[in-house]
């Protein structure tokens, strides 16, 4: 994502655009175009500028990780033994597949990591094969997630 000082400006229409596409991004643009009442190109166009503008990075599908085993979600806090190996550990933690964000962050912990496993005995392994025997990491803290309450993304 790029830092920038200045902000988008987007109007009503791109607003309810914005809507269908973030309840499902599937929605075919003549419906939406019908809903709102303009012409199909007229939202083509409208989504090429926002693309453009950097407000929209495109979409995905959303994968079930339960359905694939993975049930232990949590939330790693990282100790580097210094600042200057930040870089390094996460290369590293790229490298880790169960590693799904990798934040760098305030206060106690320099990295604040989230992993996905299969279970508490897989999370097991991954913080003390892999996590905790990178070099600079000092030690970690780990927060099991008991359930997602919360997951959505900024209202538009």
């Amino acid at each position: 994502m790029r830092n920038t000082n200045t902000s988008v400006k987007i109007d009503g229409i791109d607003k309810k655009i914005l809507r269908y596409l973030m309840d499902d991004a599937r929605t075919p643009i003549l419906e939406i175009a019908r809903n709102i009442g303009i012409s199909g190109a007229a939202i083509h166009q409208r989504l090429r500028k926002l693309e453009k503008s950097g407000l929209l990075s495109g979409s995905k599908f959303i994968i079930n990780p339960k359905v694939l085993g993975y049930t232990t979600m949590a939330y790693i806090g990282i100790f580097l033994d210094k600042a200057m190996s930040n870089p390094k550990a996460v290369k590293e933690l790229e490298k880790i597949p169960e590693v799904l964000e990798c934040h760098y962050t305030t206060g106690n912990w320099s990295i604040l990591i989230k992993v996905l496993c299969k279970d508490n005995e897989h999370l097991m392994h991954v913080l003390n094969k892999r996590i905790q025997q990178i070099e600079g990491v000092s030690r970690t803290e780990t927060f099991i997630s008991l359930n997602q309450q919360l997951d959505r993304q900024i209202q538009i």
